[in-house]
């Protein structure tokens, strides 16, 4: 079993059925998700982003510029942030929020010995706000804050169950790997994270698991070791 996690949450999930912001029904099921884990003895460190609400690339597209659309998107981060902290809270998790950004007393100011600290007391850690620099996307965040919070692993909770030799959701005929290395995801040219985040990844040699967070009860058999989902490793 895993004993340190950085859990990777994509904001769009958290839309649940809506077409823009948080579905309460999807934020209350990933609460109780983390709570199972939380409650076996895992430390866990999450990321979520923010395309529920506003995502800079695609804020650049519509002609924002991209170092203020990307601040805008990190912000974003930190609403989905607050809002988990606060479902967590409802559910009688422990759990704070750093930001990569200075915004107190929105949330503390992230650094890794504060981050590791509060781990180890047993509270759930959202890091919030990206890398806190613009042109990097939360994959890139949830790559270095893993690293640097010495995970074990890297959980990134998707809406599908792993990882697919294209996407299932366009083509029937695609086929799932249970496990592949980094190399191969860079040869086949899979979108599993941008460049940069798989490739820390693979240097610090930080393994992946992504798989469906969206099935209650996943979270937990992932932790246990259950043959869920797609596993990258080097």
């Amino acid at each position: 079993m895993y004993k340190r996690v950085l859990l990777k949450l994509s904001g769009e999930s958290l839309m649940g059925d809506q077409n823009y912001g948080i579905d309460q029904n999807r934020l209350d099921e990933y609460a109780t998700q983390i709570k199972e884990i939380a409650e076996l003895g895992v430390q866990v460190g999450i990321v979520i982003g923010g395309g529920n609400i506003f995502r800079g690339l695609s804020g650049a597209a519509k002609g924002f510029d991209r170092y203020q659309g990307d601040q805008m998107g990190m912000l974003a981060t930190v609403i989905n942030s607050l809002a988990l902290k606060s479902a967590l809270n409802n559910n009688g998790v422990k759990a704070r929020v750093l930001t990569a950004i200075r915004m107190e007393p929105v949330g503390e100011f992230y650094s890794q010995p504060k981050a590791i600290e509060c781990l180890e007391s047993g509270e759930v850690v959202i890091l919030s706000a990206g890398t806190g620099n613009p042109y990097f996307t939360t994959d890139t965040g949830s790559s270095l804050r893993g690293i640097e919070i010495k995970a074990d692993v890297m959980l990134k909770g998707t809406r599908v169950d792993g990882i697919y030799t294209a996407d299932p959701e366009k083509d029937p005929s695609a086929t799932k790997f249970d496990e592949i290395t980094f190399d191969e995801i860079y040869n086949k040219g899979l979108k599993v994270m941008d460049l940069t985040a798989t490739t820390m990844c693979k240097e610090n040699d930080l393994p992946i698991v992504v798989f469906d967070m969206d099935t209650p009860g996943n979270l937990v058999k992932v932790i246990k070791g259950e043959k869920i989902g797609t596993l990258v490793k080097n």
